[in-house]
């Protein structure tokens, strides 16, 4: 009597069946936990960010509003020019914060270029040091040796 009656086949499944969803409720659950858990941490991360960038320029260009950066010497530009450099709020004939902060920003992000530029420069003369010079042999009209016609 080693046969196994279909009963006992069903009632096998269905054990399983119930150990095999008792796990996945328990994945599920911790699932959507760490999943709540990582969109309340990215937001918090991401609201620390802003406020350490955006936030804090903003708040110094309002707590320095009238207040000039430097004073400008008096005739150098035009009274119109001098209504946009104090602009908004600085007086007349000083440079403002916020014009301030665009020049700084402008010049932070042209020295970045720079020093990109340089450092992509470096690492091509590097490349090319390291290959040494090789030769390139070129054939009539200007293409390879065994370099065919090419179509468009």
């Amino acid at each position: 009597m080693n046969a196994t009656s279909s009963q006992d086949e069903f009632a096998k499944w269905a054990k399983l069946r119930r150990q095999h969803d008792k796990a996945m409720g328990q994945y599920d659950e911790k699932t959507n936990s760490l999943q709540a858990f990582r969109n309340t941490f990215n937001q918090a991360v991401s609201i620390a960010r802003w406020l350490g960038t955006n936030g804090l320029r903003f708040f110094l260009q309002f707590w320095f509003a009238k207040r000039p950066m430097f004073w400008m010497p008096r005739g150098w530009v035009p009274g119109y020019v001098e209504f946009l450099l104090a602009f908004p709020r600085a007086p007349r004939g000083s440079v403002g914060i916020q014009v301030w902060g665009i020049a700084c920003g402008t010049v932070v992000r042209l020295v970045g270029a720079a020093g990109a530029a340089a450092w992509i420069l470096m690492q091509k003369r590097r490349a090319q040091e390291v290959r040494g010079k090789e030769k390139v042999g070129m054939g009539v009209g200007g293409m390879r040796k065994g370099e065919g016609k090419k179509e468009l």
